[in-house]
């Protein structure tokens, strides 16, 4: 693995200045600690998760690595309980989105944890900065899953790192492999978020029928929509298209509860819980029914993702293509 360093690796304590997204259910303890042990930042999604739940889920990931990782809290959400977990179980870095940071920056930092907060626009980016957070994450519209803003990664990252500097940016947003890390590198990012790769990584939390569409899937079957906005309400989002979504838009995209097959279940969870059409959640292993009427969320990334690796490989394998594209551009500049 060719080395690939920047100043936030040292801030946060990785090798790698890459950072695995907090993708929903699919963000587990075992590929948080698969991307932290290879060298990058796991992050866990914490936030529909109960406060017992959610301890269970860091000492779960303390098991399996001795690296750092993080957690992520969506603002949209009552977290209060869920970050006093956090902190009471010494969580280095909290990542928090979609809201404002600055009622909870205060705890974060007194508890001495590093405070990353995602954002979709540049006026969002200074009152983050302005609220204290140590690190900014810029997101483009080409991202997967919820979607803050609207403007392209490659628009607003540089407009970011001018606005908000010496703080530090993390790209996010259309970034699937080491190419895209040095692309937002060159942007003037010092890391970069990836998530649709990683939800085919082989220790994602994902049902194989997902990962598989994901692998046949090509940027233009991505949609930016609000059509799975069961448990998050008015959340825009980036999905596949599916039988779900084209029926939805067919009928002219009218809202709940008026949309076809509003109440209908499309899928049993492991546990024996029905699903229903529209709801937010992704496939997850133990599912059954029509899964793939379900959230397949997806970045415009999803062009380069074609197999299921584990995340070590991964890692390493952006890495060496960051790494080697810098030096390539190093070249070329001389």
């Amino acid at each position: 693995m060719r080395r690939l360093r920047t100043a936030l690796c040292d801030r946060l304590g990785v090798d790698l200045p890459v950072v695995q997204a907090p993708v929903g259910s699919a963000a587990g303890p075992d590929l948080v600690a698969a991307v932290s042990e290879a060298g990058g930042l796991g992050m866990l999604a914490l936030t529909w998760q109960s406060p017992d739940e959610a301890r269970r889920s860091i000492r779960r990931t303390r098991e399996l690595t001795t690296r750092p990782f993080g957690a992520n809290l969506v603002l949209d959400f009552p977290v209060d309980d869920l970050l006093t977990v956090c902190l009471e179980e010494k969580l280095p870095i909290i990542s928090t989105f979609w809201g404002d940071p600055s009622p909870v920056h205060g705890r974060i930092h007194r508890a001495g944890a590093l405070h990353l907060h995602t954002v979709g626009d540049v006026a969002e980016a200074v009152h983050a900065v302005t609220a204290g957070v140590d690190v900014v994450v810029a997101q483009g519209w080409e991202a997967g899953g919820h979607v803050r803003g609207g403007t392209t990664t490659m628009s607003l990252v540089p407009a970011v790192v001018d606005a908000v500097d010496p703080v530090p940016v993390v790209a996010a947003g259309g970034i699937a492999d080491g190419r895209g890390v040095a692309a937002v590198l060159a942007l003037g990012a010092q890391g970069a978020m990836l998530g649709t790769r990683f939800l085919a990584a082989a220790e994602a939390a994902t049902h194989e029928v997902y990962r598989q569409h994901l692998i046949a899937a090509a940027g233009t079957d991505t949609v930016h929509t609000t059509c799975f906005d069961g448990g998050w309400p008015n959340a825009p989002h980036r999905a596949l298209r599916n039988t779900t979504l084209q029926h939805w838009l067919a009928a002219g995209s009218p809202p709940a509860p008026l949309r076809p097959g509003e109440g209908e279940v499309v899928a049993v969870d492991a546990s024996g819980r029905s699903r229903h059409r529209y709801e937010d959640l992704m496939p997850l292993p133990g599912m059954t029914g029509d899964l793939t009427a379900m959230a397949l969320y997806a970045g415009q990334s999803v062009n380069l993702v074609h197999e299921v690796l584990p995340a070590a490989r991964l890692l390493h394998d952006i890495a060496d293509r960051a790494a080697a594209t810098v030096s390539l551009l190093h070249s070329a500049a001389t």
